[in-house]
């Protein structure tokens, strides 16, 4: 389901989902109080939610939506401002799964970029959201100081089951662990995408013991603005030195880096210490930034000192990074499937064979500040 006052940006959604042969849009609507007294009748898995519209706006509406169907996999969408990135965390941390920034012009690889997007995020959740006999895991952050409905056709499969969907008890018992390595991480890495700002709402503010002894950098794929904000949030929330990373600056025990929208984040050496490189390189896995670039660069600066952590996101960006991490004698871990809004990453990389630990995510924080306290299995 669209939610959305533009009859433009509706438009475009329909085409585009009429395009994907395993969605249907339920329900083209152009503002909140429409989507409120429709959602039972159209029973949408997924919303895609404007947050600006009149009578009914977005923000107002999501609560509702969840109270009468908990399970609905809600996606915000929103322009590239300062203020509607506010909003669109607030959102999140009142239960949206997703945010999307629409295009801030009409040239055709913006919306290009933008179909793929919003495409891929709603077939993602869809499937999350039919989980049998589960609701969306809904990490809810802490609260800071008309358009369609896409669903999944639901076609004949296995009873209460997605079509393709493997069960998750039996992904797990196919999932092979390492041992982790004996030796003394000097950083921690963290890539998270879809449902990722919810997580590290849980996982930073619980390695501030952690944070104290080495840097930490993370990579969220995120667009410019909402990046500043959520560095801003996850500052306040763990009380540590938490900030977009600046290009050419050092990598120093104490701050937390976070990789800035529209930008790669990498390692490089420095004079006297590790130093942040930012560029506008090409996409990886249609992300800047990607997690694999960091991944990659920390690998050849602290090989096995290196301790990497992929959070809950869609598709297989970290993999490629978490071999090499391996490789050098690192560690990596990962976020468990029941935890995750989307287990792609930290499926991808556990299914690869490279995590020493995939975990719920309330036990990582706490496994990774016993693990640099000298802990080993």
């Amino acid at each position: 389901m669209i939610v959305d006052d533009a009859l433009v940006a509706r438009g475009f959604v329909k085409r585009w989902v009429d395009a994907e042969p395993d969605l249907e849009l339920v329900a083209s609507l152009r503002d909140g109080r429409e989507a409120i007294d429709r959602i039972e009748a159209v029973n949408p898995d997924v919303i895609v939610l404007d947050i600006e519209m009149p009578d009914v706006d977005g923000l107002t509406a999501l609560p509702l939506l969840l109270q009468k169907k908990p399970n609905v996999a809600i996606i915000m969408a929103s322009t590239l401002t300062r203020r509607n990135a506010e909003i669109s965390m607030k959102a999140l941390a009142l239960g949206a799964l997703d945010c999307i920034p629409k295009p801030d012009g009409n040239t055709r690889d913006a919306s290009r970029e933008y179909r793929h997007e919003l495409i891929n995020k709603i077939r993602a959740l869809g499937r999350r959201s039919l989980r049998r006999g589960r609701a969306v895991p809904r990490t809810r952050m802490p609260a800071a100081p008309a358009t369609p409905t896409a669903r999944l056709p639901h076609v004949a499969h296995a009873p209460g089951l997605a079509p393709g969907h493997i069960p998750a008890a039996a992904r797990a018992a196919a999932v092979h662990t390492r041992p982790f390595p004996k030796t003394q991480p000097k950083v921690v890495l963290i890539g998270s995408s879809t449902g990722g700002p919810q997580a590290l709402h849980v996982v930073v503010p619980g390695l501030a013991p952690v944070i104290d002894r080495v840097p930490v950098l993370i990579t969220q794929h995120m667009p410019p603005t909402f990046t500043t904000i959520l560095a801003e949030h996850l500052s306040r929330a763990s009380g540590k030195s938490v900030h977009e990373a600046v290009h050419g600056e050092p990598v120093l025990p104490g701050r937390v880096y976070l990789a800035p929208g529209g930008l790669h984040m990498r390692v490089v050496r420095g004079d006297g210490a590790p130093t942040i490189a930012l560029d506008e390189g090409p996409h990886v896995h249609f992300c800047r930034p990607a997690v694999d670039p960091l991944f990659e660069s920390a690998a050849a600066i602290w090989g096995r000192h290196a301790f990497a952590v992929i959070l809950t996101g869609m598709g297989s960006d970290g993999t490629d990074g978490a071999q090499r991490i391996v490789a050098a004698g690192g560690a990596v871990i990962a976020q468990d499937e029941p935890t995750s809004v989307v287990w792609g990453m930290p499926g991808s990389a556990a299914e690869a064979g490279l995590c020493s630990a995939v975990l719920p995510l309330e036990g990582m924080a706490g496994k990774i500040v016993r693990y640099f306290s000298g802990e080993r299995p």
